[in-house]
């Protein structure tokens, strides 16, 4: 077990004090542990490159307590009226497709590589910005403006963008010619 690794499971279990927090209201509180996790994740990633501490299980459990944070977070923010229902079903639904595309590739035998697109960064970015800004508003006891329903629709576009990229990417792969089978 690497120190970075510790650090991400540290992480996922920030989870559920998050959405503890969102839903008593203690906003303060939600926007100080998201800030916590969101500094682990970059703190655990900086070791593991610096240090050469990258590992086979840290590869997948880094990227799965992130999405469970925010995803856990847009739910728990839909479930008390604060982002409509619909964006949390948006950020849902698209990384369930793209697991449901994993898995459906691993199944039919026919693996493909996973790589982070363009638009996937900015759309993450968007996703960790917009969550930070509704929980620090919240936090300060201020007033959502324009500027939150500006971030919310940058949020819904580059979901969408990100899941059409990833589906179109998986449909290639799918329709493409067979990999040939190793004996």
């Amino acid at each position: 077990m690497t120190i970075p690794n510790l650090i991400t499971i540290l992480r996922l279990c920030l989870v559920p004090l998050v959405i503890v927090a969102i839903g008593q209201g203690r906003w303060g509180i939600a926007f100080a542990l998201f800030v916590v996790a969101g500094v682990s994740d970059g703190v655990d990633g900086f070791i593991a490159r610096r240090f050469d501490m990258r590992t086979e299980f840290g590869a997948y459990i880094d990227p799965l307590a992130d999405k469970a944070l925010l995803v856990s977070i847009y739910v728990a923010l839909a479930v008390v009226n604060v982002v409509p229902g619909w964006l949390a079903i948006l950020v849902v639904s698209r990384d369930i497709m793209i697991f449901a595309a994993i898995l459906i590739s691993w199944l039919m035998n026919r693996p493909m590589e996973i790589r982070p697109l363009v638009v996937s960064k900015l759309n993450t970015a968007a996703q960790i910005a917009f969550a930070a800004l509704v929980l620090g508003m919240m936090g300060a006891d201020m007033m959502p403006g324009r500027v939150l329903d500006w971030a919310m629709g940058a949020v819904a576009l580059l979901t969408v963008a990100s899941g059409a990229a990833y589906l179109a990417r998986w449909l290639r792969h799918m329709t493409g010619p067979a990999p040939a089978l190793r004996r």
